[in-house]
């Protein structure tokens, strides 16, 4: 009884990764980049349009940044994880599915719902993160989190698959046209990220140490404070997590901007939205190919591998003028965009004292979700400089040079053996 119990509070945490995912893939890597430049951004010069969505993107991850150290400290000591997640994802769905009802034009509040609807998905992870030692036992942690990761791949690329056919064919589904597809897709995408939510509310059960409210924001600043200082007497740990913002921040700019710079220079939205999906399906079976290379190579190579194969992409993509090299970076971006992730993740596993491994990865999750503050403003102001989309995808190289040259610094070898050392102590 107690093993189907948790058996199935794994399979109802995990579908909370299938829920929100539509909203990653469907509205923040998919539609809402489109809408906004050609429905909501009507007459305004490409670039202009481009530095308002990065500008977005990263208010809101700043945002998230700034709660992150107070809503890890509740997510820690507050048996009510359940409660706030319920919170930020109800925020997420009410933004999402209010984008509907924005007019043509409406820049401006597609903006707004937009930024609440990250900060709904952002903070709702943080918690929903916080739950998986509440769902399963400490050797079983990689398993479950995989299980989450696989079944958001999943659910996020079979939602966005009918969405796109509805904007391909809308008249089979009796629609008017494209664009009454895609306000219809942000109401299915709210309805599914709630309907998918519900077995977590209902099955998982969980555990917190209650503490006064008013200790929230002290315990969280000061836990913060705590968790750096550690990681300041781990030289190797502190430069691979330089490292990771830089690059990372990369992966994610790409991922929230493709869709973006298709359009400014002259794609059709049908032809980038087929691209994202060669994207979201080549993704998951790629990271085990580099799981496979992490475990022959070490994850320091594997990860370099990855950086070089951006930059390939983004030389590239400065470079094309053809839908179909678009399908062929579109299924780079895959082969490349998983692996980069995991690799990482275990590579930090390596560099940290086991003993106070939910801590550390506590600092690197926030570091992972929340990157995304300089590449969207950076390629914003440099296309609005500069009056030329392509330059601007261009400049998101810095980032992946910047995190290639901090890794190449890192001591693997070296890193473990101060962690080690470290936890002796």
């Amino acid at each position: 009884m107690q093993r189907a119990r948790r058996k199935r509070g794994v399979l109802a945490w995990a579908f909370y990764d299938w829920a929100n995912s539509a909203f990653a893939t469907t509205v923040m890597a998919g539609f809402f980049p489109v809408f906004f430049k050609q429905y909501w951004s009507t007459g305004v010069a490409a670039t202009e349009s481009t530095f308002r969505l990065g500008l977005v993107n990263s208010i809101a991850s700043l945002v998230i940044v700034c709660l992150a150290p107070v809503l890890g400290a509740i997510a820690d000591q507050v048996g009510g994880k359940k409660g706030f997640l319920l919170f930020f994802a109800a925020l997420g769905i009410i933004s999402t599915g209010a984008l509907q009802l924005v007019a043509m034009g409406s820049w401006m509040a597609a903006l707004v719902l937009y930024g609440l609807g990250l900060i709904g998905f952002s903070g709702s992870n943080i918690f929903y993160d916080a739950l998986l030692v509440d769902v399963a036992d400490k050797p079983h942690y990689d398993k479950v989190s995989s299980l989450g990761f696989a079944l958001g791949y999943l659910g996020g690329g079979l939602l966005f698959a009918f969405a796109v056919l509805m904007t391909l064919y809308p008249d089979v589904f009796g629609l008017v046209d494209a664009a009454e597809a895609v306000r219809l897709s942000f109401i299915l995408v709210a309805l599914w990220w709630a309907l998918f939510s519900i077995p977590l509310f209902f099955l998982v059960r969980e555990t917190g140490v209650e503490s006064p409210a008013k200790d929230w924001l002290s315990g969280g600043f000061r836990q913060l404070a705590m968790t750096f200082r550690k990681i300041r007497q781990l030289r190797m740990t502190f430069l691979f997590l330089l490292a990771y913002w830089c690059y990372i921040d990369g992966v994610d700019t790409i991922v929230r901007m493709a869709v973006d710079y298709g359009l400014s220079i002259g794609f059709d939205a049908n032809n980038l939205m087929v691209a994202l999906l060669i994207t979201q399906f080549v993704g998951f079976p790629a990271a085990l190919l580099f799981g496979r290379i992490g475990a022959k190579r070490g994850p320091k190579q594997g990860i370099m591998l990855a950086i070089f194969v951006y930059l390939l992409i983004l030389l590239w993509a400065y470079r094309m003028d053809s839908i179909w090299e678009f399908y062929l970076l579109a299924m780079a971006i895959g082969l490349v965009q998983g692996g980069i992730q995991a690799l990482s993740r275990s590579l930090f596993a390596r560099l940290i004292p086991h003993d106070q491994a939910g801590e550390f990865f506590g600092f690197y999750n926030m570091l992972g979700k929340f990157a995304v503050v300089i590449g969207p403003v950076l390629m914003g102001w440099v296309g609005v400089l500069s009056g030329d989309s392509r330059m601007a995808i261009l400049s998101v190289s810095l980032l992946f040079v910047m995190g290639a040259l901090l890794l190449a610094r890192v001591d693997v070898e070296a890193g473990h053996r101060a962690a080690r050392s470290f936890e002796r102590a």
